[in-house]
């Protein structure tokens, strides 16, 4: 199981760093979101999560789910939900400003010169 986990993980964080290469405001915006739910995947995959079994050590059970892990994953969507919906607003305000969303037009660069 972790072997595909390590391969979806791999896509996922593939993909979004071809997103943030992109020219677009709101790929870049998709894919810094996107990359932060494949770290939260990779902190799920290596906190060894375990069905069935219970979330503290109690008598009898050799094997127990550590909570470190989730913990910092629901901190870490919460944080992302905040950073993302942050960068959406100063994205549109932007393209309500100057018209567009093309990086290379935001920066004042022409790919002419």
């Amino acid at each position: 199981m972790e072997a595909f986990m390590a391969a979806v993980i791999g896509i996922l964080f593939g993909i979004s760093v071809y997103l943030m290469l992109s020219k677009s405001l709101l790929r870049v915006i998709l894919g810094t979101a996107l990359i932060s739910h494949a770290a939260n995947l990779m902190l799920m995959t290596v906190g060894l999560l375990k069905r069935g079994g219970p979330p503290i050590l109690t008598e009898g059970v050799t094997a127990y789910v550590d909570p470190i892990p989730q913990a910092l994953i629901l901190t870490a969507i919460v944080i992302g939900f905040g950073v993302t919906g942050l960068i959406l607003v100063i994205a549109y305000r932007a393209y309500q400003e100057l018209g567009t969303d093309d990086l290379d037009k935001l920066r004042g660069v022409h790919p002419d010169a």
